[in-house]
């Protein structure tokens, strides 16, 4: 007895109206403007993508004493700025000609590019796989994470740890900001503020990382028997309800922080000065 939903037999099929699915006409019942979250998502990282890729290579305007850009912290080649008391380690000495962010901005776009929510956006976003909730997608055939290069989204977790070396890092800067240009403590200007809304919202973000919640709570059988963790898994938790709006301000936030510096360092403006 047919039921509407036998396979398509239609040449060149391609994703949900191949021969092996059930033959649904509708690519979806959906009323509502549902393509606008998708390309949103896809305009807004790309837009990201665009600037931090010029950044990232211009290896110029990243050091304004006492700020550095937090694409370029900390600054692991010879070719850096000279930047007093901050994080110049000079591990890879003078053979790397290139600009030195490129050695560390790897560890933060390897934690973003393999979270789980950023998974979810470009999924989508660039993807289509799917484009939207009930919207069929185009692809024949759905691997999920199985395979090359997506089987690698499983290094999630060790990303997770060169992450909070980073934000260890970044949070030293942001106490560096408490200088002026000369280097005496006790002055806040404009990017101390600037940066400690980045630092804390980087924090916020990492922290509100499903394999954070995992790490701290995870595999516990009884937690009556863990008492701390269990109340370290809760705030976690309650953050993680937050992950895609930390993710997305965290992401703004670093590439103002960013473009603050850069406006200094190339000379735009002066830092305002609170006291």
């Amino acid at each position: 007895m047919a039921t509407g939903t036998e396979p398509s037999s239609q040449a060149g099929a391609s994703g949900v109206h191949t021969a092996s699915r059930a033959a649904i006409p509708a690519r979806h019942l959906r009323t509502d403007r549902w393509w606008l979250a998708p390309a949103g998502t896809a305009a807004g990282l790309l837009a990201f993508i665009v600037y931090s890729t010029w950044r990232a290579f211009s290896n110029a305007d990243y050091y304004a004493a006492p700020y550095v850009s937090p694409f370029y912290s900390p600054c692991l080649a010879e070719n850096c700025h000279t930047m007093r008391g901050g994080p110049n380690w000079e591990i890879f000495g003078s053979w790397w000609v290139l600009s030195p962010s490129l050695l560390i901005l790897i560890f933060p776009l390897g934690f973003r590019l393999t979270c789980y929510y950023y998974r979810k956006a470009y999924y989508r976003g660039f993807w289509a796989s799917p484009p939207a909730c009930a919207v069929a997608e185009p692809h024949k055939k759905y691997t999920g994470e199985t395979r090359f290069p997506l089987i690698l989204q499983n290094i999630h977790r060790y990303f997770f740890y060169f992450a909070i070396l980073v934000a260890g890092v970044l949070t030293y800067d942001t106490a560096l900001t408490f200088r002026d240009e000369n280097y005496a403590w006790g002055h806040m200007g404009l990017g101390s503020l600037i940066f400690l809304v980045n630092i804390a919202l980087i924090w916020a973000y990492t922290l509100s990382c499903h394999s954070c919640r995992h790490i701290i709570g995870g595999r516990l059988r009884h937690f009556s028997k863990h008492p701390v963790r269990y109340r370290m898994w809760g705030w976690v938790g309650r953050l993680n309800e937050r992950h895609m709006l930390l993710a997305w301000s965290s992401l703004i936030s670093v590439a103002v922080a960013d473009f603050y510096v850069f406006l200094l360092a190339s000379g735009a403006f002066a830092d305002p000065r609170f006291f």
